[in-house]
């Protein structure tokens, strides 16, 4: 490989939360497997404190696009449930470029056909939208649940969960046969809720990081 021994996965957070970080680095850790890719999670200090609003999604655009292009890979990972900026980041390298929801979504309907969303904020409800019909699969969106809380709550291991479950039971009621958790600060509240309500729970950047894994197979064995 050109940049190192194993295929190097740039997994890059668009907000500078540091403890997001830590969050998405404790979710993909068992993706770290030897003889494997090499996952190196990067902080946007550029980015805002979370992806919020649209204009928070377009502020990170050109810092996100810059990164890719002075920090090497073999894959990037953009680790935002909002995809903020992938197509101008596929535009600016010749290297594949993963959005964590678009995976999840595709690790969803691999399970089931009607799957369901726990969004940070009302606000990313159009964004997660955008994301289904630039994929085709806004049919198999059951329903969507905004939480509107901030990350600090988010990231409590207690404050949100229990709001995180009512709302993984609300879309199980709607329909949902999977409930994909809309925000990578909810990771660590994944085993919780998915015990709570009973059906599969995806976090998206473990989809994304086996969907890294599956493209760097065929090199490895190459």
């Amino acid at each position: 490989m050109p940049y190192s021994s194993f295929p190097r996965v740039a997994v890059i957070n668009p907000n500078h939360s540091i403890a997001c970080s830590d969050g998405i680095a404790a979710a993909i850790a068992p993706f770290r497997l030897p003889g494997g890719a090499d996952f190196e999670v990067l902080t946007l200090a550029e980015g805002p404190p979370a992806i919020y609003s649209w204009r928070d999604w377009h502020q990170v655009v050109e810092p996100l696009c810059r990164l890719i292009g002075h920090h090497p890979a073999d894959i990037y990972v953009i680790a935002c449930a909002s995809d903020p900026g992938i197509e101008a980041a596929r535009a600016s390298t010749d290297r594949p470029v993963l959005g964590v929801f678009r995976c999840a979504v595709t690790a969803a309907l691999a399970r089931a056909e009607r799957f369901g969303v726990i969004a940070l904020v009302e606000a990313s409800k159009a964004r997660h939208r955008l994301a289904l019909r630039a994929i085709g699969a806004e049919r198999g969106l059951a329903a969507e649940v905004a939480l509107d809380v901030s990350m600090e709550t988010l990231l409590d291991p207690a404050a949100a969960r229990a709001r995180l479950i009512t709302a993984a039971r609300d879309l199980v009621a709607a329909g949902a046969d999977v409930v994909i958790l809309g925000c990578t600060g909810m990771a660590h509240h994944r085993r919780a809720v998915e015990d709570a309500v009973g059906v599969p729970v995806i976090e998206p950047c473990q989809a994304a990081a086996a969907q890294a894994l599956s493209i760097t197979i065929p090199t490895l064995m190459s």
